[in-house]
C-alpha cells in the first residue's frame, strides 16, 4: 500500500473500498458469482478495521450488488436492472472549454459509477429550449446563465427548479443573483467580470505604459491608436455590440433606463440614448468594432499578434491556452468610477426530475472544492467556490502576472438588471441597437421603436 494512502482519514480509506468495488462489480471486473475476498484481506488493503470493512459491505448489500451468504462468503449478484442511473445535464457547449466539462463529468463518473450523465448541448441564447427541455423532462440538470434565470423568473417557470441549500462556500454575491424569495434555485459554477487583456510585447516595443485601473475610455482610444499599424494589427478589436458587452458601457454612467408613467421605457433625451450614442461613436474612433464577430476570434487576433487589447472576459481567455503569448488583464477603461460587468453561469436540477437525487449528486460534485479547483488549475474561468478562485500554488500553464485582479474589482460587478430592465427587454433592444449602429436606422426611429414596442414586464 503506498504511503499516500496511509494518510488518508479512516473515512476517506472506507470510501475508496465501497467505490473500487462497485465500479469493479458495475462493470464487470468482478463477474456475477464470484465470492470477494475475506473481511482481513480487504481490512489489511485498505488499513481497515474489520469492523469498517463490514460496514462498508453492508453499503454494497443495500444496493443489491453482494449478497452475504452465511459461513460460505460474499457473493457478487450484480448488477441488478437499473444499477444504471441516467442524469441528462443540458450545458452550454462553450463550457466544454470554459470549464473542461467532459474531463470533469469523466471524473464525476469515476467516482460513480452507478451514475451515467448524458451531456445534452443547449444554447445559452435561448431560454426557450431550456424551458422546452425542462417541461417535457428531457433535462435532469440544465446550466443557466444570469440571462436565462432572468427570463425564467420573468416567465414565471421558477417552479420547474428544484430549490437547493445556499452553499456558504460559493461566493455569496454568485449565489443571490440565483435565488426567487430566499430560495436558492440554481448553484454558481464558473464566473466572469469583462476585462481588458492587452499583448505585453507591444506596449513595451512603443514604450508605452500597460493599462490599468485608472483607464478611462478616452486613453484606450488613444492608446489604441498609437498601438494600431497599418495592414499589419489592430489597437483594439471587441464585439462591443453583443448584448454581452455593450450594457457595460449604459452601467458605467451610474444611471438606470427612465420609463414613462404607463411603463413604457424613454430613452430620447435621458443619459441611456447618451451611452448608447457614444458606443456608435467608438466606432467611428476604433473602427476595428464590428457587430457579430465570430466567437473567439478577438483571442485569436490576439493571438497571432493582429490585435493590441481586446475586450474579453475569463471565459474567453481560455482561446489563449497553449498560445505562446505574453498577455496580461486589466481592469476595463470607464467613465471615472470604475465598474465592468458580470457574467454569471450555474446549474440548476429538474423539479421533475425522476433521478433527482443523482442530479443533485452532480450538482454538489461539479461545485465542490475538487472540481471547482479544477476547474481553477487546468482554465482561464473563475470557479464559484470562493477558497478555489483564490488559490494560489504551482500553475499548470501560462498565468498572467494580474490574474487575481478580479478580486479588488468585486465592488463594481454589476448586472443587466442593475439598469432596470428585464431579460426580454434587453434581448430586444439588442435587436434595435443592431439597426442603429448599422447606420440603417435614426436615433429618432430608435428611441420611437423601443418605447412604442417595450413595457415594463409584469410577468
Amino acid at each position: 500500500m503506498e504511503e499516500r494512502t496511509i494518510r488518508k482519514t479512516s473515512r476517506e480509506r472506507l470510501s475508496e473500498l465501497v467505490s473500487t468495488l462497485r465500479e469493479d462489480i458495475l462493470t464487470g471486473k468482478r463477474a456475477v458469482g464470484e465470492y470477494l475476498p475475506s473481511e482481513k484481506t480487504f481490512a489489511a488493503q485498505f488499513f481497515l478495521s474489520n469492523q469498517s470493512v463490514r460496514k462498508g459491505l453492508e453499503v454494497l448489500v443495500a444496493e443489491g450488488l453482494i449478497e452475504k451468504i452465511p459461513r460460505v462468503g460474499t457473493k457478487v449478484v450484480g448488477p441488478p436492472d437499473g444499477a444504471f442511473v441516467t442524469v441528462k445535464l443540458g450545458f452550454h457547449s462553450s463550457v466544454t472549454g470554459e470549464a473542461d466539462l467532459h474531463r470533469l463529468l469523466a471524473i464525476f463518473q469515476k467516482e460513480n459509477p452507478h451514475i451515467r450523465v448524458q451531456a445534452v448541448p443547449t444554447s445559452s441564447n435561448n431560454y426557450g429550449y431550456i424551458s422546452e427541455y425542462l417541461s417535457s423532462g428531457l433535462l435532469d440538470v440544465v446550466m443557466m446563465n444570469f440571462k436565462n434565470f432572468q427570463e425564467c423568473a420573468e416567465n414565471g417557470d421558477e417552479g420547474l427548479l428544484e430549490p437547493m441549500e445556499r452553499n456558504p462556500e460559493l461566493y455569496a454575491f454568485l449565489s443571490d443573483a440565483f435565488q426567487v424569495e430566499g430560495r436558492q434555485l440554481v448553484q454558481p459554477f464558473i464566473f466572469s467580470p469583462l476585462i481588458l487583456c492587452y499583448n505585453r510585447e507591444h506596449f513595451q516595443a512603443a514604450n508605452l505604459s500597460e493599462p490599468d485601473s485608472s483607464w478611462q475610455w478616452k486613453d484606450l482610444i488613444e492608446y489604441s491608436s498609437k498601438l494600431a499599424i497599418p495592414n499589419e494589427r489592430l489597437g483594439f478589436h471587441c464585439d462591443l455590440y453583443s448584448s454581452n458587452r455593450w450594457p457595460l458601457l449604459l452601467l458605467q454612467t451610474g444611471k438606470k433606463f427612465e420609463r414613462h408613467e404607463d411603463g413604457r421605457l424613454k430613452l430620447a433625451g435621458t443619459p441611456m440614448m447618451d451611452a448608447l450614442r457614444y458606443c456608435g461613436e467608438m466606432k467611428h474612433s476604433i473602427p476595428s468594432l464590428s457587430e457579430g464577430i465570430t466567437t473567439g476570434e478577438s483571442e485569436l487576433l490576439l493571438a497571432k499578434g493582429k490585435a493590441s487589447m481586446i475586450m474579453t472576459s475569463y471565459f474567453y481567455l481560455n482561446y489563449l491556452l497553449g498560445e505562446r503569448l505574453s498577455f496580461d488583464v486589466a481592469p476595463v477603461p470607464h467613465f471615472g468610477t470604475p465598474m465592468t460587468m458580470l457574467l454569471n453561469t450555474g446549474l440548476a436540477v429538474n423539479r421533475q426530475s425522476n433521478v433527482k437525487d443523482a442530479a443533485v449528486k452532480l450538482v454538489e460534485f461539479l461545485t465542490s472544492t475538487k472540481a471547482q479547483l479544477f476547474v481553477r488549475q487546468h482554465t482561464y474561468s473563475l470557479p464559484a467556490r470562493k477558497s478555489a478562485a483564490e488559490w494560489v500554488g504551482e500553475e499548470k500553464r501560462y498565468l498572467p502576472s494580474r490574474f487575481s485582479l478580479f478580486r479588488e474589482t468585486i465592488p463594481g460587478f454589476r448586472y443587466f438588471t442593475d439598469l432596470a430592465i428585464s431579460a426580454r427587454e434587453l434581448s430586444e433592444i439588442n435587436q434595435e441597437l443592431k439597426m442603429y449602429w448599422a447606420g440603417l436606422e435614426t436615433e429618432e426611429a430608435l428611441c420611437a421603436q423601443i418605447e412604442e414596442r417595450l413595457t415594463l414586464s409584469t410577468t
